[in-house]
C-alpha cells in the first residue's frame, strides 16, 4: 500500500486540474466610494458578492428607486431600438472611444429622445391619416363617378338582375324591391333614389355585402370595384388591399342601417357629387392636397431618420452604460447598509491570486473619489463551501462547458475537462474514422476559425453553438483525420499511401480480392489496415475483431484513468477511508476481470494464438479449475486466473464493509469525548477525514450509511460490467459509419457513374453529395458526439466526479447579456 502511495505521489503535480483557490473576503465601504468600488470591480470581474439582504424584498431595498430609474431607461432603449429597427436603417460604423457619459445626463436625454419620437410619431399618424383619407377619396371619386353615370341605364338593371340571382337562396325573394319600383319610368325615379358611396378592405366586401342586402331586405344596388393602389395602414405600416363600393337605396331608414353597417365594418364613406363637373373640381383639389401632403410627409420621414441615426450612432454606449448602472445597483442592494458608519458592508468570495488586484481597483476608487476613508478589505472564516472557479480560455472553455453540463465540480475536486481535451475527440474519432470526412470537418473548422473575429460579436442564433464548439470540432477533425488514416479510408475507399500491400493472390481466381485466397508476401503494412482487407471475405471479421477489442481496451483504459482520479481526490482531501476501502478495491476489482480481459487481447494480438477469450472468460467464472486446452495463451493462466478472481471476490465485501463500521467507530468514540489521536494512527484524525467521517459528526445514522456505501459498492460492481459493455458502441458506430459510406459509394456513386447518361451521373453524383453532406457529416457527427458525451459523462467522469458544486459568478460587466432588462 505504501509503495502505490508512494508511486502515485511522484506521478506529475494535479494542481493544474483543481479549480482555483477562493476566499471569503469582507469589504467595508464608504458611502461616497461604493458606486466606484463596485464599478471597477465589475470591470476586473473577479469578485462574487453575496446577498446579504436575502430575506428582503427588492422594494425594501436601499437603491431600489436607481434601480427602478434604470429599469424605465432600459424600456426607453428599447423603444428607441425597436423604432431604428422598424425604420429599417443600417446601423453606423461606432467610433473606438466614446465619450464616457453620466447616469442623470442620459437619463436627460432618452426623456427628451423620446417625447421627440412620440411626437413625430403622433404627428406622423396624422399626417399618414389625411393622406390616406385623402387617397380614398380620390380613389372613390374615380371609380363611383362611373357607377352614377349608368345609374339610369341598363347597367343598373342588369346589375340588379345578377344582385337577385346571387341572394336568391334568401327568403327575401316575395317581397316587391322598392328598387325596381323606382327604376321603373315615371316621375319619381330621380327624386327617390339615393346613394352612399366609400371603400373598405378587399378581404370583408363579401360579408360586407351579404350583410347590406339582409339588413335592406334586398332592397338596394351594390357596385365594387377593385382599389388601384394599396393603402398603407397608419398604425401596422403594411399595405393593404381596398375595395371601392357604391350602394343604391331607397329612404331615409335604409341611410341609416347603411351607414351603422359601413360603422361596424371600418368602411369608410365618402360623398361624391353627381354632377361630372363638380366632380371634376373635387379630383383636382383632393390631387393638389395629395401632392402637398405627400411633400410633407417625405420631410417629416427624412427627419426622423436623421433623428434615429443619430440615435442609433450612440445606441451601444448608451445601453452600455444602462447595463452596467443596474448592474452595480443591484450588486449595492446585495449589501448591507450601516446607518451610523454611513458605510456598506459587503462579503463576496474571491480567488486567492486576485486579492491583489482586487485591493488595488479598491485603493483606486478611494482616491478617484477624493474619500478621507479608505475601503477595509480582509479576509474570513468560511462556513459553506466556496464556488468552482475554473480559469479558461477561448480553447479550454467549450470542454470546461461540456463538463459544466453535466455537473458544476466540487470546490477544488479534480476536473475532468483537462483530459476531456484530448479525450473526448479521440473518442469522438474512433467512431467517425474516415480522413475524408475528417478533411471536411476540417474545412468547417478553419472557416469557423478565420471568421472568429467578426462572429464573436454577433448573434448567430441556431449557429452559435456550433461557433461555440469551433476549437472543439477543429479537435474532433484532426482525430477523425489520424483514425482515418489507421482504418485506411477515405469516404470508405482504401488507399496506398505508406507503400503496397503485405497480401497477394494465391492464384488468378482471387484476382478481384473477393476471396479469401490471399497470401501474405512482404512485411506488414507500415501504418493503419492493410487496404487489402477491404472487399475481401475477410474483411468484416478482421474490422470487427479488431474494433471491438481496441474498444475494450481503450474503456478500460479510461475507466482506470477515472478511479485514479479518485484517489488524487481523495489525497488531496486527506481521506485515507476513500483511499483505503474505495480506490484500492476498486482497482482490485476491474483490473482483475477486466484488465486481465486487456491483458489477454494484448497476448493474443502480440502471439497469434487462435484462444477464443470468450470461453476464456466465461469459463474463469463457471469452472475456473477445468483445463484451458487450446485456450491456453500463457504458462501458468489457469493459477493466475483463480487468484483473480479470488481478488476480485474479496474486493466486493471490502469496498461494503470496512468503511461504515469505521465511521460508526469514530463517532462513538467522539461521542464518549475521547479524541482521535487515542486510535494511534493519524489518518483517523478529524482532520483528515472531511468527506468521510465529519459529514456524519452531527447527526450518524448507521444504517443510512450503511444503505449508502451498498448502493455505492454494487453501483462499482455491475457499472464496470455495463460500463465495459457500454464502450463496444465505439466498435458499433465505426462499423455502422464504415458501412453507410461503402453504401453510398458504391450503390450510389459507382452504380449511377457506370451509365453512359451524362444526366444519370449527374444525379448519382448529387444524391452522393447530399447523402455525404446530411448523414454522414451532420447527422453522423451529432451521433458520434452525443456517444462521446456519454462515455464522459457516465463510464469516466462517475468514478471521480461529483459535480455538486456551483459556478463562481462573479460581478462582471463583460458577461451581462444584451437582453438584459
Amino acid at each position: 500500500m505504501e509503495r502505490v502511495e508512494r508511486f502515485l505521489d511522484n506521478l506529475p503535480s494535479m494542481d493544474l486540474m483543481r479549480s482555483e483557490k477562493m476566499a471569503l473576503v469582507q469589504l467595508i465601504i464608504p458611502v461616497e466610494s461604493a458606486h466606484r468600488a463596485v464599478s471597477y470591480l465589475g470591470e476586473l470581474g473577479l469578485l462574487q458578492f453575496r446577498d446579504l439582504n436575502a430575506d428582503k424584498s427588492p422594494f425594501q431595498r436601499t437603491f431600489v428607486n436607481q434601480v427602478k430609474r434604470c429599469g424605465e431607461m432600459s424600456r426607453k432603449l428599447r423603444f428607441l431600438k425597436d423604432q431604428i429597427s422598424k425604420a429599417g436603417l443600417l446601423s453606423f460604423a461606432r467610433p473606438a472611444m466614446e465619450p464616457d457619459v453620466e447616469l442623470e445626463d442620459l437619463e436627460v436625454q432618452l426623456a427628451e429622445h423620446e417625447h421627440e419620437l412620440i411626437e413625430m410619431n403622433s404627428n406622423s399618424e396624422k399626417l399618414r391619416q389625411t393622406y390616406n383619407e385623402l387617397l380614398e377619396f380620390k380613389i372613390v371619386l374615380q371609380k363611383a363617378g362611373g357607377f352614377l353615370l349608368s345609374s339610369n341605364g341598363h347597367v343598373v338593371a342588369e346589375e340588379t338582375e345578377l344582385n337577385e340571382n346571387i341572394f336568391s337562396h334568401n327568403n327575401y325573394t316575395d317581397t316587391a324591391s322598392l328598387l325596381e319600383q323606382e327604376m321603373e319610368p315615371g316621375p319619381s325615379n330621380q327624386s327617390g333614389l339615393r346613394f352612399i358611396s366609400g371603400i373598405i378592405c378587399q378581404s370583408k366586401i363579401l360579408r360586407f355585402e351579404r350583410m347590406l342586402f339582409r339588413a335592406t331586405r334586398g332592397n338596394m344596388l351594390f357596385n365594387q370595384a377593385p382599389a388601384d393602389e394599396e393603402i398603407m395602414d397608419p398604425i401596422t405600416t403594411e399595405m393593404v388591399e381596398k375595395t371601392v363600393f357604391v350602394v343604391f337605396f331607397s329612404g331615409e331608414q335604409a341611410r341609416t342601417k347603411i351607414l351603422k353597417i359601413c360603422e361596424a365594418f371600418g368602411a369608410n364613406c365618402y360623398s361624391v357629387p353627381e354632377d361630372i363637373t363638380k366632380q371634376r373640381q373635387v379630383t383636382r383639389d383632393v390631387s393638389s392636397h395629395l401632392s402637398e401632403l405627400d411633400a410633407t410627409l417625405d420631410a417629416g420621414i427624412r427627419h426622423r431618420n436623421k433623428a434615429l441615426s443619430s440615435m442609433d450612432f450612440h445606441m451601444t454606449k448608451w445601453m452600455n452604460v444602462v447595463r452596467r448602472e443596474k448592474a452595480v445597483y443591484d450588486t449595492l442592494n446585495m449589501l448591507n447598509f450601516d446607518v451610523t458608519k454611513k458605510c456598506l458592508v459587503g462579503e463576496g468570495w474571491c480567488p486567492v491570486f486576485a486579492k491583489s488586484q482586487i485591493q488595488d481597483a479598491l485603493q483606486r476608487a478611494t482616491f478617484d473619489c477624493n474619500s478621507q476613508v479608505g475601503i477595509i478589505f480582509h479576509d474570513m472564516d468560511a462556513v459553506e463551501s466556496p464556488p468552482t472557479y475554473f480559469r479558461t480560455d477561448h480553447f479550454t472553455n467549450a470542454y470546461q462547458e461540456i463538463v459544466d453540463a453535466y455537473g458544476i465540480g466540487r470546490y477544488q475536486e479534480a476536473n475532468p475537462a483537462v483530459y476531456t481535451v484530448i479525450t473526448f475527440p479521440f473518442l469522438f474519432a474512433v467512431m467517425f474514422g474516415d480522413w475524408g470526412h475528417g478533411i471536411c470537418l476540417l474545412l468547417v473548422a478553419l472557416v469557423l476559425l478565420a471568421r472568429e473575429s467578426k462572429l464573436s460579436n454577433r448573434k448567430l442564433g441556431s449557429m452559435e453553438m456550433l461557433f461555440g464548439g469551433r476549437y472543439v470540432l477543429l479537435l474532433m477533425s484532426l482525430f477523425s483525420i489520424y483514425c482515418g488514416l489507421i482504418y485506411n479510408e477515405f469516404f470508405s475507399v482504401p488507399f496506398h499511401i505508406f507503400g503496397g500491400s503485405a497480401y497477394k493472390c494465391r492464384d488468378t481466381t482471387c484476382s478481384d480480392a473477393h476471396t479469401a485466397g490471399l497470401i501474405k508476401f512482404r512485411d506488414p503494412y507500415p501504418f493503419g489496415v492493410d487496404p487489402s482487407w477491404r472487399g475481401s471475405r475477410s474483411e468484416l471479421p478482421f474490422l470487427n475483431s479488431l474494433k471491438m477489442k481496441m474498444s475494450i481496451l481503450l474503456g478500460i483504459t479510461q475507466m482506470n484513468l477515472g478511479i485514479i482520479l479518485s484517489y488524487f481526490n481523495a489525497r488531496f482531501f486527506k481521506s485515507s477511508l476513500d483511499i483505503r476501502y474505495q480506490f484500492v478495491p476498486q482497482m482490485i476489482f476491474l483490473n482483475c476481470l477486466f484488465g486481465y480481459l486487456s491483458l489477454l487481447i494484448i497476448i493474443k494480438w502480440c502471439t497469434g494464438s487462435q484462444a477464443d477469450l470468450y470461453h476464456v472468460m466465461i469459463y474463469m467464472f463457471l469452472s475456473p479449475t477445468d483445463d484451458l486446452g487450446e485456450n491456453q495463451l500463457f504458462w501458468g493462466q489457469r493459477s493466475l486466473q483463480i487468484i483473480l478472481l479470488i481478488l476480485a471476490l474479496i474486493a466486493v465485501p471490502w469496498m461494503l464493509f470496512p468503511k461504515p463500521f469505521i465511521l460508526k467507530k469514530l463517532h462513538s468514540e467522539r461521542f464518549q469525548g475521547r479524541t482521535y489521536g487515542m486510535l494511534g494512527t493519524s489518518e483517523m484524525d478529524l482532520d483528515l477525514e472531511p468527506d468521510s467521517a465529519r459529514q456524519y459528526h452531527d447527526e450518524f445514522n448507521f444504517s443510512e450509511v450503511f444503505v449508502h456505501q451498498m448502493i455505492h459498492s454494487i453501483e462499482f460492481v455491475l457499472g464496470a460490467v455495463s460500463n465495459t459493455a457500454s464502450y463496444l458502441r465505439l466498435w458499433a458506430l465505426s462499423l455502422a459509419h464504415s458501412e453507410l459510406s461503402t453504401v453510398f459509394y458504391e450503390k450510389v456513386l459507382l452504380l449511377s457513374w457506370g451509365y453512359d447518361n451524362l444526366v444519370i451521373r449527374l444525379v448519382g453524383l448529387a444524391i452522393f453529395a447530399f447523402a455525404t453532406t446530411f448523414v454522414l457529416l451532420m447527422m453522423e457527427t451529432l451521433s458520434a458526439f452525443l456517444h462521446a458525451l456519454r462515455l464522459h459523462w457516465v463510464e469516466f467522469q462517475t468514478k471521480f466526479y461529483h459535480g455538486d458544486g456551483y459556478k463562481f459568478r462573479p460581478l462582471n460587466f463583460a458577461l451581462i447579456p444584451d437582453d438584459e432588462d
